[in-house]
């Protein structure tokens, strides 16, 4: 049986070493030069526009900048559960406002609390605004709520959040649903409006949505750190 020689074997662990290094090296070029600066070609057919959605843990954020380069729409976060504001909600949007972006009121639907409850925490801190986008609901199984109620329940309660906030804005909510989310709860209440769909950088089915959530790494202007870049149909949003 032929086996290498010392040399030979130390040749070639040389060039697997190389070889490994290279991958590493592209992965890590791909993974913190590409990705931030990613941003997916827009259907100008459906009035799409790159998007992003803040919240406090964005900090102080230049929205002119943000503006400049290029986003055209933010959903930025209100409210969550039935007492808590986003300390930064209402600066993000009386400043968003001063620029073209197209800015719409998310908030964050927690299982400790009533919908009703939720709602009017939601509706004190964004009121009906006939020049903002849609009201959203973000739903996920994160946070500092640990109840795990009924899915009878958590149906009840979403569906008076929705009904509550809906007749206030007269406008269906767009759902943010994460799969964490939906693999415990039917979200019957809301399957059948609007749907924010998570579909890492490549376009979900054409029909699944009204806003795509890309990726969270973006680097945008006016914003320090990483941030959620999504894409928006305004003319399938109204």
């Amino acid at each position: 049986m032929n086996q290498l020689n010392p040399l030979s074997r130390f040749k070639w662990v040389r060039i697997a070493a190389v070889l490994m290094v290279l991958v590493v090296g592209l992965a890590a070029a791909w993974w913190f030069l590409w990705v931030p600066e990613h941003r997916p070609a827009l259907d100008q057919a459906a009035g799409e526009v790159h998007a992003i959605d803040v919240s406090n843990h964005q900090g102080v954020i230049d929205w002119s900048a943000v503006a400049d380069d290029g986003i055209g729409a933010a959903m930025i976060k209100a409210s969550e559960g039935d007492d808590y504001v986003d300390p930064r909600f209402e600066e993000n949007w009386e400043q968003s406002a001063r620029t073209d972006i197209r800015r719409g009121a998310y908030h964050f639907f927690t299982l400790c609390s009533p919908g009703a409850d939720q709602a009017k925490n939601f509706l004190r801190a964004a009121p009906p605004d006939a020049d903002a986008l849609a009201p959203a609901v973000d739903l996920e199984l994160i946070g500092a709520c640990d109840q795990r109620p009924s899915r009878a329940r958590v149906d009840k309660e979403l569906e008076d959040f929705r009904t509550i906030v809906e007749d206030a804005w007269d406008r269906p909510l767009l759902v943010y649903a994460r799969g964490s989310f939906t693999s415990e709860y039917s979200i019957a209440a809301v399957s059948n409006r609007p749907q924010w769909v998570t579909h890492f950088f490549l376009r979900p089915p054409e029909d699944s949505w009204t806003m795509w959530q890309v990726h969270y790494f973006a680097s945008i202007d006016g914003i320090e750190g990483k941030v959620d870049l999504d894409v928006l149909r305004l003319r399938a949003e109204g």
